[in-house]
């Protein structure tokens, strides 16, 4: 079943207590984030102390409730410019805002997770398989309703050996 609208929304934010995605690609072409890019482009940065969103304040509440979101991106360097801007915008304050991002650079190294696609899984039991053109533009979200012991496996490995985001923004200027 595809989601999209107030599914999507629900799904998004019904969780009981975890929300988890893995991400893979370098470049993601969201049209809501056009002119934030341009700015980036521009020279213009947010200080991610200050900067606050409908999405960081989630991000507050969640954490409050106890409830956590948390993310690996898998990447190689250098790091295309979109990475550099999510970098910036979205993920310095999301983590400062209580979301567990960390970064699987993989680079120097064998992928162990090479043919493993985007995915959103929450409290370990559901899973919606994000679907992406090869630009990065979003095709499609959809409820998989198959056994999640694949996509927990996933997580497992994708979590064994990141580095938590503030701490490899740090070490990678490029």
């Amino acid at each position: 079943m595809l989601l999209d609208g107030d599914e999507w929304r629900a799904t998004l934010r019904g969780f009981r207590s975890e929300a988890w995605r893995l991400e893979t690609l370098p470049q993601y072409l969201v049209p809501q984030e056009a002119e934030e890019l341009e700015a980036f482009r521009a020279g213009k940065r947010v200080d991610p102390h200050v900067y606050s969103s409908v999405y960081t304040e989630d991000l507050k509440r969640l954490r409050g409730e106890g409830r956590s979101k948390g993310r690996v991106h898998v990447l190689t360097r250098p790091l295309s410019e979109y990475l550099r801007f999510e970098f910036s915008r979205y993920y310095a304050p999301h983590v400062l805002a209580g979301e567990d991002i960390r970064i699987l650079d993989v680079t120097d190294r064998d992928n162990p997770l090479p043919d493993v696609g985007d995915f959103w899984m929450f409290d370990r039991s559901t899973v919606v398989l994000m679907h992406y053109a090869g630009d990065g533009t979003q095709i499609s979200r959809e409820l998989y309703e198959g056994d999640p012991a694949p996509f927990i496996e996933w997580q497992r490995i994708a979590v064994a050996e990141p580095v938590p985001f503030l701490e490899y923004a740090e070490r990678v200027t490029e």
